[in-house]
């Protein structure tokens, strides 16, 4: 990476609190989460995409699932007390979260969210999340992500 203004807001919020990332970029027309992960060369099993949702109560709550792997709303719902959970629709997402689809992460959001992420993460030292940007990605601690973004790990898939 080359020029300072080149950094996403989820680069910078790692920088502001010394959080140390390994960043990747990869093709940016590139959408699928397994494909990014065989890209960058890593398992789909540890590069994790962010969805957000929407609880019955009107509340929003973001999951973090693998790459390959499916949310299991039932699952999803009984992790954030809720007796349903549905995807939000897509343009909701940007005035929302101030992410775009691709580009979505769990750090450094407009607003904090109740935030979960499967279990399978802690299997590994480090993951892969997305960088804030469609083409970013970044790898950091499993521990460093739950702390920073204050994540609940639980089974999601």
């Amino acid at each position: 990476m080359g020029k300072k203004d080149e950094k996403t807001n989820v680069m910078r919020q790692l920088d502001k609190l010394c959080v140390e990332y390994e960043y990747f970029t990869y093709d940016n027309t590139q959408t699928n989460a397994a494909a990014i992960a065989e890209s960058l060369g890593r398992s789909p099993a540890e590069v994790f995409k962010t969805l957000v949702t929407v609880g019955r109560s009107g509340e929003h709550y973001v999951f973090m699932i693998p790459s390959a792997a499916e949310l299991d709303l039932k699952k999803a719902a009984q992790a954030a007390g809720e007796k349903s959970i549905a995807m939000i629709p897509q343009k909701e997402l940007l005035p929302l979260t101030g992410y775009v689809h691709g580009g979505c992460s769990p750090i450094g959001m407009k607003k904090r969210f109740r935030t979960f992420i499967d279990t399978s993460a802690l299997d590994y030292e480090r993951i892969l999340c997305s960088g804030g940007r469609v083409g970013h990605q970044v790898r950091l601690r499993t521990a460093d992500l739950i702390e920073v973004a204050s994540i609940t790990p639980a089974e999601l898939v």
